[in-house]
């Protein structure tokens, strides 16, 4: 089994020391998160939260995750870089296939791009873009996306995507994986039809076993049970190695550890996550390889 560690909303200045030292003490991947715009004013209600709250207040660090990834796969070497979950169909589909494939040139293959949905309607209206079709753009904004990393010209007449033939180079050696997150039912059909892998948005440890199955028989029913696939599994109680163990042999692929500020509190030291990383690496790590 491999683990990635979250690094939603720490603090910028320390992200590239605390990526080095990851790597460096086994750590296999790291994940950000991602926001456009925060808007004042809310009333979307966010989905994995009893009462809807968010789980980030309009001051948490949400640095531009494009740039932090080209920043740290200047400051790593193996670790595997990976948004989760970047708000896709919010974005211009043509900067989005530039930036993820510069950045998989730049960083030796090692970026995953994690895609959802996006709860916050209010962060659509800002951008000027239709909340309601979300679901439907981001799906075949994942086949453009594909198209346009294989280089040459490309052109497509879609739904909601049409242009003629045209070219982003210099384009990726292979296509950037696509790792849809989220766990409502769509999400996992999603992942199952489109995705390289899925990304959990944390689950008990008694769902896991469950959801494992449900994506296993909703890929076979795609015809897809063949190709490659990772599940990215957070968490939410303290991870047991028993129990990690036999999920790993469920097929959980990536055990993802939670942001520090769960872990250490709003706001820690370098040396505290470090300390933080290297009893991972001792206590779970070591013992689930």
């Amino acid at each position: 089994m491999k683990f990635w560690q979250a690094i939603t909303w720490m603090e910028p200045e320390q992200m590239l020391a605390v990526a080095a030292h990851a790597e460096q003490v086994g750590f296999d991947g790291l994940m950000l998160s991602d926001h456009g715009v925060y808007p004042r004013d809310i009333r979307s209600r966010y989905p994995y939260s009893a009462d809807g709250s968010p789980p980030q207040a309009p001051d948490g660090f949400v640095p531009d995750c494009w740039a932090s990834i080209g920043a740290l796969a200047a400051a790593t070497r193996t670790i595997r870089l990976a948004v989760g979950v970047y708000v896709l169909p919010l974005r211009n589909v043509f900067e989005v296939a530039r930036a993820t494939g510069t950045l998989a040139i730049l960083s030796s293959g090692r970026l995953v791009l994690g895609a959802g949905l996006g709860w916050m309607k209010e962060e659509f209206d800002v951008y000027g873009v239709d909340f309601a079709t979300r679901a439907a753009r981001c799906d075949e904004m994942i086949g453009v996306l594909r198209r346009l990393w294989t280089g040459g010209m490309v052109e497509h007449h879609g739904t909601h995507f049409d242009f003629p033939p045209l070219q982003i180079a210099p384009a990726p050696p292979a296509a950037v994986p696509v790792y849809i997150g989220g766990n409502s039912s769509a999400a996992l059909r999603r992942a199952a039809r489109l995705g390289d892998g899925w990304i959990s948005a944390g689950n008990a440890p008694e769902a896991v076993p469950g959801i494992l199955a449900e994506l296993t028989r909703l890929r076979r029913e795609a015809g897809r049970d063949a190709l490659p696939f990772e599940t990215v599994v957070g968490l939410g109680t303290s991870l047991d190695v028993a129990e990690l163990q036999r999920f790993g042999a469920l097929g959980m692929g990536v055990g993802l550890s939670y942001p520090f500020r769960y872990l250490l509190g709003e706001r820690s030291s370098v040396d505290q996550k470090k300390r933080y990383l290297d009893r991972f690496a001792e206590d779970v790590i070591r013992h689930c390889r």
